[in-house]
């Protein structure tokens, strides 16, 4: 017997992650695993800006160091394209300039290191919002 939709819980928030790090984005797919997430994994920009199949529900959570564009201008590209998931900005080391325009954006920065609950508990708070 199928289930009654509203007996199968609030939707699970789909995390996109952006890194050209391939050990990071491993890494961190096994981290929000656990903490419940459903997790997708982008090698670079591009990847994520021709994936035809983003979700209504869930949360960016990019680099802003990459080869071909910074964190900041991917959201900028996929904000003018429509899309308006709650984003985070991972990042080693961020410098006022990047700091100013992610506030301004209202984007929480999550510096790495990634330890502790810091990045986890900036992606609740972006989900909430």
């Amino acid at each position: 017997m199928a289930k009654d939709s509203r007996e199968l819980g609030p939707p699970v928030p789909v995390l996109l992650v952006v890194d050209d790090d391939v050990a990071v984005l491993n890494s961190l797919k096994f981290c929000f695993e656990i903490e419940g997430f459903a997790v997708r994994l982008y090698a670079d920009t591009s990847a994520l800006l021709s994936d035809p199949d983003l979700p209504g529900f869930g949360c960016l959570v990019i680099d802003y160091h990459m080869p071909d564009m910074n964190g900041l201008e991917l959201l900028a590209r996929l904000r003018s394209n429509g899309v308006a998931l709650p984003a985070v900005l991972i990042t080693g080391h961020p410098g006022p300039a990047p700091r100013r325009r992610a506030a301004e954006a209202g984007i929480a920065i999550v510096e790495k290191p990634l330890l502790g609950n810091a990045l986890t508990e900036a992606i609740r708070r972006a989900l909430e919002t």
